[in-house]
């Protein structure tokens, strides 16, 4: 099975197209690509296909789970379908229930109308109190589910990863779990985050992650848009409009090539 392996500000995706599988993709085929000893290694994985003439993406994550969106992805997925010259003149790619619109620039770069931002519980801090230390956080939706937590000044959003990450993603209030991003405020137009994706755990970067951390800070923060969020695998530029629309610019490359032996064996 032929097979491309991305980045994007250090999420790293393998590429398959569907028509080239030899069989469905489903969660167990997911979860053995994913795995670093036995498949490709990858936070997840990004399966391309075509719905009435458009491209479609659908994220299967590490866990075998199934994304709404993932922001990383889809500027993966725009650049290697331009470099194919299959990306359609309208720049319309398909993901979940949304329609979005990229615009691949000649400096590598991507930038990702992702839709407008909302706020499921009101643009208003909840808290967070079971199993440990009580945590303040907005929940944003970018099409998938986001909680925001804006640590102290001084202190460092990898260690509130580490130490809380798993048990935001699980709270019972999550349905369908939830992404957990620790945000640190170093101006009104840059943070630095961490964030703890749903079904993989701690990722290099999160482009839906960053989308909702900036459009919390804009409303709840008197945040600066653009604004500029530096995330372990490099930074991405946010805008967010005066309605909530959301705009994501950063790069995305190949890293390789290769083929997955079919009859290779599956993690345990």
């Amino acid at each position: 099975m032929r097979f491309e392996k991305w980045q994007g500000t250090g999420n790293h995706h393998v590429v398959v197209e569907r028509d080239n599988l030899p069989r469905p993709m489903d969660a167990d085929w997911a979860r053995r690509l994913c795995e670093p000893h036995f498949g490709v290694g990858a936070d997840g994985v990004l399966e391309v296909s075509w719905d009435a003439g458009h491209p479609r993406m659908t994220v299967w994550n590490a866990d075998g789970s199934i994304a709404e969106n993932c922001g990383n992805g889809i500027r993966i997925v725009a650049r290697y379908l331009a470099g194919r010259g299959h990306l359609p003149d309208d720049g319309i790619v398909l993901t979940g229930e949304q329609t979005t619109r990229v615009d691949v620039r000649g400096d590598g770069t991507v930038a990702v109308h992702m839709g407008r931002a909302s706020f499921p519980a009101g643009e208003r801090r909840e808290t967070l109190a079971g199993g440990g230390e009580t945590l303040a956080f907005v929940e944003v939706s970018m099409g998938n589910p986001h909680a925001v937590i804006e640590v102290a000044a001084g202190e460092d959003p990898e260690t509130a990863l580490y130490e809380h990450g798993a048990r935001v993603e699980g709270d019972p209030r999550f349905a369908e779990r939830v992404n957990a991003e620790f945000v640190r405020v170093d101006a009104p137009d840059h943070a630095t985050v961490w964030v703890w994706e749903r079904g993989v755990g701690p990722t290099m970067a999160c482009g839906t992650g960053a989308c909702a951390v900036a459009a919390a800070l804009v409303r709840t923060r008197a945040g600066v848009s653009p604004m500029t969020i530096s995330l372990p695998g490099g930074d991405l530029t946010i805008a967010v409009d005066d309605d909530l629309n959301v705009v994501m610019t950063g790069p995305a490359e190949r890293v390789y090539r290769g083929e997955l032996d079919d009859g290779a064996t599956p993690p345990p």
